[in-house]
């Protein structure tokens, strides 16, 4: 799924996977054998949920019960389960700054049927606010906040000696991609989605690469060989193209490296160091391949313990969980391509780094795993500020406007609460 953008992006007006009908979802289980009433119903409700999305429909009713549209893999909750603290509670603006507008918080968080906004001030919960569907023990679907997850694991497997080094070819792991745009591509280059892969994510079109992978998740078809369809476009490292299969390919490298599911190893190197109070879980595809682009569930205050993990370097209750170095060069944009501003080599404003979005502008230090539908964890070190925001924006992907995503509107009221407090 597609994360944000500074400059208008061409969504559609309309989901074009409305095209997917439930006759082609049926048609692909029944090719693999699944049995026939069991799989009928699955098969309608997946293709209805994606035939849904970019549509103007609500979500939130779905958002909060993806598990049960779907397979999944769970992540169990730490064998010693650390509740969060509380600390001094604080209010929200009443309004903020966006474009030289003064806004409303309260029309700003209904109009992006926001579900959970929870604030971390030194750790702490400071503010912890639940509407719709969300509360505190719902496990919220977080679209490609989930690509950040995936970061992480990358970071912990080099740490542990499964993979050696960012600058290996991922088809070292991956035999299966050589001759596709991955063949011989540095794993580096795909975690800065700069693998030159030829890609189209983009909602307007029924024929873009998002709607064919699209199609596999409503009809729960394998999805390990899909980025071996892939061809490239540009020389890897030189331009920053958001490329939901590049989190694919991590994915699939992270359980080929370590010969783990992704949510064992989720449990193992995040869920479990941290002390994550509640079980989270993966969507998969039917032979329980992780949808590792999109596809990750949790609370939002499990949620924050990753934005928190990276504020402190990495160090989680005087533990190092994941490499300091890495949570450095996961927010640093080392080439031009993925330095704040507008660039002609991206198809974003927005830096980039290793699958962590960097907004520049106001505050060059903050930075944010962004997913559609307005998911956020926001990570503002100087104001020693962690805030999760799960929504489900209708809005979304109605139009390129920023007044459809209104991410850089989230942004700058993330920003202004960091800095009030």
């Amino acid at each position: 799924m597609r994360g944000p953008d500074g400059r208008a992006w061409s969504f559609s007006r309309k989901f074009p996977i409305r095209r997917f009908s439930t006759n082609i979802v049926l048609s692909a289980l029944l090719a693999a054998g699944a049995p026939v009433a069991v799989m009928a119903q699955a098969a309608s409700d997946r293709a209805d949920f994606v035939a849904s999305l970019f549509t103007g429909k609500e979500q939130y009713e779905n958002f909060n019960r993806i598990d049960a549209l779907f397979p999944t893999d769970k992540v169990a909750a730490s064998d010693h389960p650390e509740p969060l603290e509380t600390g001094k509670a604080i209010s929200l603006p009443a309004a903020f700054a966006f474009d030289g507008t003064d806004l409303s918080t309260e029309d700003f968080l209904a109009a992006t049927d926001t579900a959970a906004l929870l604030v971390l001030k030194d750790g702490k919960i400071v503010h912890e606010t639940y509407r719709l569907t969300g509360g505190p023990d719902v496990r919220w679907l977080s679209m490609s906040v989930g690509k950040s997850v995936v970061s992480a694991l990358v970071g912990t497997a080099i740490a542990d000696g499964a993979i050696k080094s960012v600058d290996e070819p991922v088809t070292t792991y991956l035999p299966g991609l050589a001759g596709s745009a991955y063949d011989g591509v540095k794993i580096k280059d795909i975690l800065q989605m700069s693998s030159g892969a030829q890609w189209r994510e983009e909602y307007s079109d029924g024929e873009s690469d998002i709607f064919r992978l699209g199609a596999l998740l409503a009809s729960g078809a394998a999805i390990s060989t899909f980025p071996a369809s892939l061809k490239r476009d540009h020389a890897p490292g030189t331009f920053n193209r958001y490329n939901s299969a590049d989190t694919l390919v991590l994915g699939l490298l992270v359980e080929r490296a370590t010969g783990k599911r992704l949510a064992r190893y989720t449990h193992e190197k995040l869920w479990q160091p941290i002390g994550a109070t509640s079980e989270a879980f993966w969507l998969t595809d039917d032979e329980g391949t992780a949808h590792a682009y999109a596809g990750f569930n949790s609370t939002a205050r499990d949620y924050s313990r990753i934005g928190e993990l990276y504020r402190n370097g990495g160090r989680w209750k005087g533990k190092q969980v994941i490499p300091a170095e890495w949570v450095q060069a996961s927010i640093t944009p080392d080439a031009p391509h993925l330095v704040p501003g507008h660039r002609a080599s991206a198809d974003s404003d927005w830096g980039y780094g290793y699958q962590w979005w960097l907004p520049g502008g106001d505050d060059k230090q903050d930075y944010a795993a962004v997913g559609v539908y307005n998911q956020f964890i926001y990570v503002n070190p100087r104001s020693r500020m962690v805030i999760v925001k799960l929504s489900a924006n209708s809005s979304y992907g109605q139009s390129g406007s920023e007044s459809a995503s209104r991410e850089a509107e989230t942004i700058a009221f993330f920003r202004s609460l960091a800095a009030e407090y």
